[in-house]
């Protein structure tokens, strides 16, 4: 057993003190009575009220110790492990541009590579993981954390509409996108980081090209795999005319030759996801290449114990005072 908040303790020294007040102030009120000889009371006999006389003094010991022993937190704990783990640094890289929401896959691009990205956290509990998102222009939805709750939050509240509705312009910063996940990576001190970047276009806004996105990822000895999503030909694509929805037939141009391109110059590997069960196929690929070895210390589990002792303190204090307005009430 652990305790949280042990300089409680220190309130434990109070007790010294009254114990010996307690004594002092026993002596004084005690009745004395002189008499010429004790014969007559030795064959007296103890009533039970004599012996439970300093039982609420004790009482009130109890209750003051169980009381200190609560403030002080006591939590039962597992031990820390050490073990064996596989993890890496990650920068989940996602194109979230209007272009995203067509429906060659189900129920469109963007809610598929959402799925099979929560998948792939999952799977990977023990990754430090992040999301950066791009359109026209990039930024980071969620840092690199371990906290995978957080990062599934933020994940399912990632929607195309942000760039209808002017909160992101509108595009494909292909080069920005991978810029802004390098930065959260390059100063990672793991030996494995990789950058997934998810696109269904090609490369048409930003300051930064995604050939130099992919010397500067390189330089820091960062992996990026690249995924181009969306069918052969074209795809199914709503627009809201009238403001009804309807649907047009919109042409696939994914640059397959830029992202192959990123791919070669930083060691990673380029895959194609024509439907969803191509899609899955490629996380589940990823996963199975990146593997690092690495010894962590775990911590399984604790519990907080101090309700034990708070009630102890009630119930000893419930005591005292029942038999000090009681049975063992005292005349003045």
């Amino acid at each position: 057993m652990t305790f949280a908040n042990p300089y409680y303790f220190l309130l434990l020294i109070l007790l010294v003190p009254y114990i010996i007040w307690y004594v002092i102030m026993h002596r004084r009120i005690d009745p004395v009575l002189q008499v010429s000889s004790l014969e007559a009371f030795r064959h007296r006999h103890h009533t039970w009220k004599e012996y439970l006389v300093h039982v609420p003094f004790l009482l009130r010991l109890v209750c003051f110790t169980a009381a200190v022993l609560a403030l002080a937190r006591p939590q039962s704990t597992d031990e820390w492990s050490e073990s064996n783990v596989e993890g890496i640094d990650i920068m989940l890289c996602m194109d979230v541009s209007t272009s995203m929401l067509a429906e060659d896959l189900k129920p469109n691009r963007i809610e598929a590579a959402k799925e099979v990205a929560i998948e792939f956290i999952n799977g990977r509990p023990n990754d430090n993981i992040g999301l950066t998102i791009f359109a026209g222009e990039s930024y980071t939805q969620c840092p690199m954390t371990t906290d995978h709750a957080v990062l599934l939050n933020l994940l399912n509240k990632m929607e195309c509409d942000m760039a209808e509705t002017g909160l992101i312009e509108d595009g494909t910063a292909i080069g920005m996108g991978i810029a802004n996940s390098v930065s959260r990576l390059k100063d990672s001190k793991a030996k494995s980081k990789v950058v997934i970047m998810l696109t269904d276009g090609s490369n048409n806004r930003g300051e930064i090209s995604p050939f130099t996105a992919a010397d500067i990822a390189k330089s820091f000895g960062i992996r990026v795999y690249t995924i181009g999503v969306g069918t052969n030909g074209t795809a199914r694509y709503p627009v809201k005319v009238a403001g009804y929805k309807q649907y047009i037939q919109m042409p696939v141009e994914i640059d397959t030759k830029t992202l192959k391109q990123i791919a070669h110059t930083t060691d990673g590997v380029f895959y194609r996801a024509t439907n969803n069960k191509s899609l899955h196929e490629v996380y589940q690929e990823i996963d199975k290449l990146e593997k690092t070895k690495m010894q962590v210390n775990k911590y399984n589990s604790y519990s907080e114990e101090f309700f034990l002792f708070l009630l102890i303190a009630v119930i000893a204090l419930a005591l005292e005072l029942l038999l000090r307005t009681t049975i063992l009430n005292r005349m003045p």
